[in-house]
Parts: structure tokens; sequence; C-alpha cells
């Protein structure tokens, strides 16, 4: 932190207050002296010493040819010398020379030979070889002040407490001498002085103390704040945006932050021009105030005109005006220039672009010149490639990547295509996303996906055609609500367990649904959160056809919550629950049915083991086998039509990396209702690497009381935290 420049303001005496001090005037001789003429006076300060015609006699004459050799120094007469008893002339005394009228500097000076010239001895080390001196710090004098910690933060001397010789000691103590004057200065006291000493300390050999001792002095004030600039709208525009006071210290930090809020406002209330000029502090040595100055260039009072573009454009005109959150003719506003440079940056299509106020003389309206927007616009790359790897319990594991063209129907149509390899899901989908469709932030997707899953719980092959509208947060745009809705046509072939039976069977589904969503965020992070909470409600009304339309109605609730409680420890709470009524579960189709347990739910149970399960035959059983070890029977999950969870973590940071123990608990049910008995509970531990994109996940949980057929340990990789 750097102290204000300030000019300083000097009072001389008024006539009647007295005359500056002068040096003292020399005497006089007031008698003759022995042998000398008593009449002879000093000589007139007009008359001259040597007279001319005695100084043309003395001077030897010289030849008038330049290349003639040199005169021999004998032929020199030496000046005659003076008569017998003549009196040497007395100097002319000079007119007393004015000085300041501070006391101090009459005083005579301090003899020299009273300074202590001699080098600080550092005992026990041998000036012949270079031996490390060990020193410690001690800081005198600005406790009082609070500048202490700012200091040691700062110190040349506290960044170590060796040094390889005593000059580089005195070196680091000379620059805190400096340091201390400025923080000093910084804070309002302009006459504030430092000092530095270094001594032996007594019985402990190669080890000094040095010594930073400052002098404070007096602190000065604002005596008056005043502005220079036209006239604004409102009048008191300027002066109540820089808040600053008569009476408060001239502290650079307060007086940059005021001038900064200065610079902020101006632009916020239509002055897109404005520019705040050097400030102006004149100190009063005698009152200890300083009178400050700000001068500002307003410019025009302005509000939003057109939009122009240049450079290698990616987006018309038309478009980019779809992202403003202003309509033209009202007052400009830098913030909402900036929301429209952020919302071009969002579209991912740029390499770099620029939005820039610009001059018109344009008339606008309630007397304002009319402010153009000028969009630079570099084009980037359009194509991506992305990939995403995980693994749990269950699940296996699963590798998801895509191809994406951001604007390959212009503006902003992209065109997706992804894929699924995993060890029990494989599948292929292609989306096609118009961003930013017709209004800001509102995103039209349709896709088409076709996929295999092979869990314990069912095997499918599934085809969808869905479309969906939806107002969705991003990596740059969190948003506080968002939403979305759609349909669905899904036709999936499944085998599931017939109790009838007692086995295993085939079966296609016909599935219409019309999915909806309602979010509400207040969280500040999207993947990993540390205070806030979140609220989410998914409600799906959907028919199963086979052989005949059965409705039905899917719905979900959940709400997260996120705690700081300390800068490095977060508890993070989750609850959730869903049910589905107007069916009964056999007749679901069992990817329509919930499952519990995953990275994503109860932790320590492989992925969709928790909840209602059946009892089959083993198909890798051999009865003839002696040796065989495996159960002549398994359990399989087979869903239900309810659920509730619940999940607590303390997550842990230091640096890059983090600690997270949990606790998940859970259980899925049968009933159209969840209900609050039979629950599980996980235990596990987790580790946190964070990267700029967001935490890559490992957690290791345990189910308590583990039943027949259940993981004993369950494992879960991935990115973003749990919930």
């Amino acid at each position: 932190m750097l102290p204000l420049t300030a000019s300083a303001q000097v009072n001389t005496p008024k006539p009647g207050q007295g005359a500056p001090s002068s040096l003292p005037t020399p005497a006089t001789p007031s008698a003759a002296t022995p042998g000398s003429d008593p009449t002879t006076t000093a000589p007139s300060q007009d008359r001259p010493i040597v007279p001319d015609a005695q100084f043309d006699q003395e001077v030897p004459t010289l030849s008038d040819d330049l290349t003639a050799p040199l005169e021999p120094i004998e032929g020199f007469t030496a000046p005659a010398p003076a008569p017998s008893g003549a009196q040497p002339p007395v100097p002319v005394a000079q007119p007393p020379v004015p000085v300041a009228a501070d006391p101090e500097l009459a005083q005579p000076l301090t003899p020299l030979g009273s300074f202590d010239a001699t080098p600080v001895e550092v005992a026990g080390v041998d000036d012949g070889e270079p031996v490390e001196i060990k020193y410690e710090t001690r800081v005198v004098g600005l406790d009082e002040v609070k500048l202490t910690d700012r200091f040691e933060a700062l110190s040349a001397l506290k960044k170590d407490d060796d040094a390889p010789n005593a000059a580089v000691v005195s070196a680091r103590a000379r620059e805190d001498e400096q340091l201390a004057v400025r923080l000093l200065r910084a804070v309002g006291y302009y006459d504030g002085t430092a000092t530095a000493a270094i001594e032996q300390l007594p019985g402990t050999p190669g080890r000094v103390r040095a010594t930073i001792t400052a002098v404070p002095g007096t602190l000065y004030t604002l005596g008056s704040v005043n502005v220079r600039a036209a006239p604004t709208v409102p009048p008191t525009l300027i002066r109540d945006s820089l808040p600053l006071r008569v009476g408060e210290a001239i502290d650079a930090e307060r007086i940059q932050a005021a001038e900064a809020n200065v610079s902020l406002q101006l632009p916020q209330r239509g002055y897109a021009f404005a520019e705040v000029g050097q400030r102006d502090v004149l100190l009063d040595e005698q009152s200890f105030r300083g009178d400050y100055t700000l001068p500002v260039e307003t410019g025009p009072r302005g509000s939003f005109g057109q939009i122009l573009t240049k450079g290698d454009p990616v987006f018309a005109v038309d478009h980019i005006e779809v992202l403003r959150r202003y309509k033209p003719g009202e007052l400009y506003d830098i913030r909402k220039v900036d929301d429209l440079r952020q919302a071009l940056v969002g579209t991912s299509l740029f390499s770099s672009v620029a939005v820039e106020p610009q001059r018109t003389g344009r008339a606008g309206p309630d007397g304002t010149e009319a402010v153009d927007l000028l969009v630079t616009q570099n084009k980037g790359p359009a194509r991506t490639l992305a990939g995403e790897i995980g693994y749990g319990t269950g699940q296996g594991i699963r590798l998801e990547g895509s191809w994406t063209h951001r604007n390959l129907f212009p503006p902003e149509g992209a065109l997706i295509v992804s894929g699924v390899a995993g060890t029990q899901e494989q599948g292929l989908g292609v989306t096609f996303r118009r961003s930013n469709a017709g209004r800001r932030d509102r995103t039209v997707t349709l896709t088409a996906a076709a996929n295999r899953s092979n869990y314990d719980a069912f095997e499918a092959f599934t085809g969808t055609l869905s479309g969906r509208i939806s107002y969705d947060s991003t990596p740059i745009w969190q948003k506080r609500w968002t939403y979305y809705y759609g349909l669905e046509l899904v036709g999936t072939n499944e085998d599931t367990y017939d109790f009838a039976r007692a086995d295993r069977v085939r079966r296609t589904f016909g599935i219409a649904a019309a999915p909806l969503f309602l979010g509400y965020d207040t969280s500040d992070d999207l993947l990993n959160p540390t205070r806030g909470f979140r609220l989410k409600l998914n409600l799906s009304p959907e028919a199963s056809v086979q052989g005949s339309a059965r409705p039905y109605v899917r719905s979900i609730v959940e709400g997260t919550a996120y705690f700081p409680v300390t800068g490095s420890l977060v508890l993070a709470g989750r609850i959730r629950g869903g049910a589905i009524n107007g069916i009964g579960r056999d007749d679901l189709a069992p990817s329509r049915r919930y499952y519990g347990g995953g990275g994503g739910s109860v932790r320590g149970f492989g992925f969709q083991e928790l909840g209602p399960r059946g009892e089959e035959p083993n198909p890798d059983f051999d009865p003839t086998d002696p040796e065989e070890e495996d159960s002549p029977t398994r359990f399989r999950p087979i869903g239900g039509r309810s659920f509730n969870e619940f999940a607590l973590e303390a997550r842990y940071r230091f640096g890059n990396f983090g600690v997270v123990p949990f606790v998940d608990v859970g259980q899925v049910y049968e009933s159209e209702l969840p209900k609050g008995s039979d629950l599980r509970v996980g235990l596990g531990l987790g580790g946190r690497f964070y990267t700029n994109f967001g935490p890559f996940r490992i957690d290791v949980a345990t189910p308590l009381n583990r039943r027949e057929g259940e993981s004993k340990v369950a494992l879960y990789l991935s990115i973003g935290q749990a919930f």
C-alpha cells in the first residue's frame, strides 16, 4: 500500500510577527593592532583592491607570435613585497543570510567526532570465513497504529531469520526503515519516522537483534473534500458516490476505495465515458489537516442506442439483440453491458469478444446522448470433444464421450453425437440443441437415443425420442431458478421377474411421458458448493402401454443444504424422496421403477442393490461339482414405487485435496408412499482432488448390518460432489 502524493503548505511569518532567524554577523575590529596605522580603514566596496595600472605593470610582456617558444620561467618577476608595517586588507562584511524560522536550523551542527562509526561486530564470527548470522527482529511503535501485521507481511527482515553476513542484515534493516515510513504515510502519519538498530545479543555468539523503531507523529485528517466536475443528474451524484468525510484520517486505502466507487457508480448511472482524474491533497503542517480535491470528467449522460459489430462475425446483430437484457432508450448502465459480454462468452463460440460503448452525438430521451455498443467478434473453434469416466460397485466402469459442433445450424444450433461404453451399459445418441432460442437462456433440445443396459435389476434394450424446452444453469451462468418441460416416447424390451412363474420373462413396454422440473438454487457453486441450499421437484405424468394404457405419475422431491463451519470445513446434507402413484409395481417397466444404492444414492451399497429383492436360482451354481462354492440361489433387486434417502457429509479441504467422512441412510419400498421403517445405513470416507473444472471424487463405504448378497465394500469414482 503506497501513501498518497501530497503537496506541503508552509506558513511564513506575516508582518509584525517577527523576522526570520539569521546566521551571526562577523565583528569589525574596534582597535588598531600594534604597528599598524590607526587611520587605516577597510576599503570601500566600490574601491578596487589592486589598481589597474599596478596590475598591468606586474603582468610580463608576452610575444605576439603564437609560434614563438615560451619565455623562460626565470624571466618572470615576483610581485613586490608589501611595505613594512602595512596592514593587510580587511574582508568586506557580507549582509546576513536569512534562514527558515525553525529554531532547530539555527543550532550548531553536532561535532563529527561524536558519531560512532565502528561497525557492528558479531561475537563468535571469524571475519576471514563467510559464516551465516542468525538474527531476530523486533518492531516498536507500530502496534499503536495497528500496522504491525502489515509490516510483518512485507518486511525484508521477517522473511528470514538468518543472513550470510552483517551487511545483508543492515541492508534489510534499511529497507524496513523505508517500509515503516511508507506504511505510516499510507494511513495518514505523514511526519512519521523510523530508525533501525542492530545489536549483539549478550551471551549468544553469532546472533544479533534488529530493532525497527517507528514514531508515528501526528495523524493528518481531511480538512475539506472537494469535487471539480460538470453538473450531473442528480446534482449530488458524485459527492454521494465519494464516501469521504471531513475529519477522517487521510488513509490511502480508504481514499482509493472511495475513488473506485465513483468510477463504478457513474457508468451505472448513465455516464459511460466518465473518468476520475488525479487527486490533490494539500497538507497544512501547522494544523495537521489536508484539503482533498478530486477532478472528474463526467462526459455526456447517455442512453442505450444501437448494436454495431466488427471483426470475424459469429452472430448477426439480430441474434446479439436476443442476448441483451436492456431496451434501446434505457439509461446507460455498464452492468448490462457486462451482462451482454458474459452472455456472448457463455456461447463458447469466440476466441475473444469485446463490447465497448461508442459516442454518437445523437440525441436520446430525457436530454441524454445515444450510446452505441460496438461488439468486436473473433471466431473460435466450434467443435469440441468431451469425455467422462466413472466407476461404481454394481455399475462397473462407465465411459461417456461426445462430439459437439456448437454452431452447425446458426445461430447457436448445435449437433451433439454422444456414446456410452461401459461394462454394463452401452448406447448411442444424437441431439440437436438450439441455445438462446428466440429469447435469452431458453434452450430447445431434440434427442434420439438407443441404449442397452444389463444390471442385476434388469436387462433392457431401449429406444427414446424426446423433446425439451429448458432454462438451465451452466458453469458460467448459475441461475437461481431453473426448469424444463417436454415430451418423451420410449420403447423398451426388458426382462422382469414374474412372481407367478417364479422366473424372469421378457416384456415389451411403450411409454409416453411429459417430464417437468423446477429448481431453486442459492448455492455459491455448481460443482463444489460451500454455502446455500437447493430445492428440486421432478414430476412426470406417464402412461405405460402393454396391451392397454395405464396412466401414472412419478415424482421426486429433493433438498440439499451447505453450511460453512470454518474456511476449511463445510457440512453438507441432503433429503430426497420419491413416489409412483396410479399403477402397480409389476405393471411398471423395470427401468421406470425406483432403486436405491450407488454413488448418487445411498453409498455403501452397490448400484440398485437396495430395496425389495427376489431370490432366484443361480445359473452359475453347479450341483455336480463337489468343490462348488457358489450359492444355489442369488438375490436380485426388483425395484419399488417409493423411496427415501438422507445423507450427511463433513467436507474438509486442505489446499487442492480434501477428506470427506459421510453417512448415508435410505430404503426403497413396494408401497406408493415411502415409509420410515427398515432404513439401511452406509458409512464411508471419501477423498477429493480439486481441479479447475470441479472436484475428482473417490468414495469408499460399507453397509451396517450387512445382509446376505450385499457388497462388503463399495467404491465410487466420479467428478463432482455426491450432491
